[in-house]
């Protein structure tokens, strides 16, 4: 399977948009740049960065940040960990 690198404008941007659109409560910037953290940490532990997995990664992040929301709301930090 093709590592998300080689197809940094088409599948990318595709998975970008469906973690934007699944997790509108976020910044789209925000959520952008998880998916490249993502990608880059995979990279550097050595594992392939597909793009089914780095997908399955970010959104597991970004469903943690979620579901660790205080009930009184997320702090205005302007970034996905606040």
């Amino acid at each position: 399977m093709p590592a998300l690198a080689d197809h940094r404008s088409e599948t990318r941007e595709a998975l970008e948009r469906r973690l934007c659109a699944e997790f509108a409560s976020f910044p789209s910037g925000a959520v952008r740049q998880c998916v490249a953290d993502v990608q880059a940490c995979m990279a550097h532990l050595g594992l392939e960065a597909t793009p089914a997995r780095v997908e399955r990664m970010a959104r597991e992040h970004l469903t943690g940040v979620l579901k660790s929301e205080p009930p009184s709301g997320r702090a205005s930090g302007g970034g996905v960990d606040g």
